[in-house]
């Protein structure tokens, strides 16, 4: 029996929906929440991945710029940009899409951003926040991930997980989300021997390697939820013959196109999972929609009245 495949463009819409209707709420308590996005240089996929974070806010009710500094920007520059954004009250939410241009030091300007307006949660102050199970702004990804799991009734607690890929923005904070669900957590990287076998214990496996179809049937047990966070470009002939042979649609595509999109899960484990995210349409629509529940949760810790913005769940 093939797996259920896990609609990731329904489960955003629903989050999106709610995020609407607490943006609408906080607007009419005269708080709209903001967003400010800075884009660094020329990067093409940098500039879609704005674009649609920026329309999200639009549909969502929320308030959003772009600051747009040239290539040959310098560290300080950037720096500048972040402070006087930590100073603005009616921007709730800082993103600095990454990647930066080479000449600028990513680590001090993602470090400058106030961590109340940190909406991608990589501030060690919010990395911090999670692994202690404190509130703060969790990153994207990882919220989606789970979210996921949530709202397709897929139990966390007592059962055991592993995590393919240790980034500090997808396979740590993830591991950590699920320890906080009281999952048992395994996290493996390329230096795991028998990863396969690993693997195979899992009840919920998520791959984050980005290595395109890496995770084979050998690698997943029988029934088992599978989360592919991959995003891979296929170009070449024969590697997409050897992921999609007889797939008609895929083809077709294919043959239009001249690339198609594959997670870090090859095709054939949807044969043995349980469940599974498919790429594209799972895991990555949840990402921009956790930005929205993130731009709006901290426009509420950091302006609800009374409140602290590091005390409250």
């Amino acid at each position: 029996m093939p797996a259920t495949i896990l609609d990731g463009n329904q489960i955003a819409a629903e989050i999106k929906s709610e995020v609407a209707g607490e943006v609408k709420a906080l607007t009419t308590a005269g708080r709209r929440p903001g967003l400010a996005v800075v884009l660094a240089g020329n990067n093409p996929a940098s500039e879609i991945y704005v674009r649609g974070k920026v329309k999200s806010c639009e549909e969502l009710g929320i308030y959003s710029e772009r600051h747009t500094p040239g290539p040959s920007v310098s560290t300080r520059e950037l720096l500048q940009l972040v402070g006087e954004l930590n100073r603005r009250d009616e921007i709730d939410g800082i993103l600095v899409q990454l990647p930066l241009p080479a000449q600028v030091d990513s680590k001090a300007v993602l470090l400058a951003v106030d961590p109340a307006k940190d909406v991608d949660g990589f501030h060690p102050m919010n990395v911090g926040f999670l692994s202690t199970q404190r509130p703060g702004l969790v990153p994207c990804t990882p919220a989606g991930v789970i979210e996921i799991l949530k709202r397709s009734g897929i139990a966390i607690a007592g059962q055991e997980a592993v995590v393919v890929g240790r980034s500090d923005i997808v396979g740590k904070p993830t591991a950590m989300l699920l320890i906080n669900g009281n999952a048992t957590v395994t996290v493996c990287h390329s230096k795991t021997r028998d990863l396969p076998a690993v693997c195979r214990r899992a009840d919920i496996l998520i791959a984050a390697i980005g290595r395109a179809g890496m995770i084979t049937r050998e690698y997943v047990k029988p029934g088992s939820t599978v989360i592919d966070v991959g995003m891979n470009k296929v170009t070449d002939p024969a590697e997409f013959e050897r992921f999609f042979r007889g797939n008609a649609k895929r083809e077709q595509a294919f043959a239009k196109n001249g690339s198609t999109l594959i997670g870090d899960v090859h095709p054939e484990v949807a044969e043995v999972a349980g469940a599974l995210t498919p790429v594209p349409g799972g895991v990555g629509p949840l990402t921009i929609a956790m930005l929205m529940a993130n731009t709006a949760r901290a426009a509420r810790l950091r302006r609800g009245p009374g409140v602290d913005a590091h005390a409250v769940a």
